[in-house]
């Protein structure tokens, strides 16, 4: 596999410059789907990592059967064997980014909608 040549990295770097301009022009849905895509891939690939490193600050390691020492791949296991057997907190874990932000959202949408309170008479 070859090196990319300064052509090609100045065209990914042009490329990326442009990235912001290009997500501006794009519709709001197709906007809004990249925005909740990525806070369910947080969900799903970030968390237990997250998840794992308070638990053994706070709690202790993680222990994964006879292995008192698991690491956060284990942790990783098991939370994607529970997504498979359909287990609600571990779906609320990988959801839980993106329903934070549609939250986030809608009171922020609540408030501004609120009636100012004028000067009374």
């Amino acid at each position: 596999m070859s090196d990319p040549s300064p052509a090609q990295e100045h065209s990914a770097l042009e490329r990326l410059k442009h990235l912001p301009e290009a997500y501006r022009e794009l519709p709001r849905a197709q906007r809004e789907g990249i925005i909740y895509g990525v806070m369910v891939l947080l969900g799903l690939l970030a968390m237990p990592f997250l998840i794992w490193f308070a638990g053994s600050r706070v709690l202790g390691p993680y222990t994964h059967e006879q292995n008192t020492h698991a690491g956060p791949f284990a942790l990783l296991l098991d939370y994607f064997i529970g997504l498979l057997h359909g287990s609600a907190v571990f779906w609320g874990v990988a959801l839980g980014p993106a329903l934070l932000l549609l939250l986030v959202r809608l009171l922020i949408g609540l408030i501004r909608a609120r009636p100012s309170a004028g000067p009374e008479d």
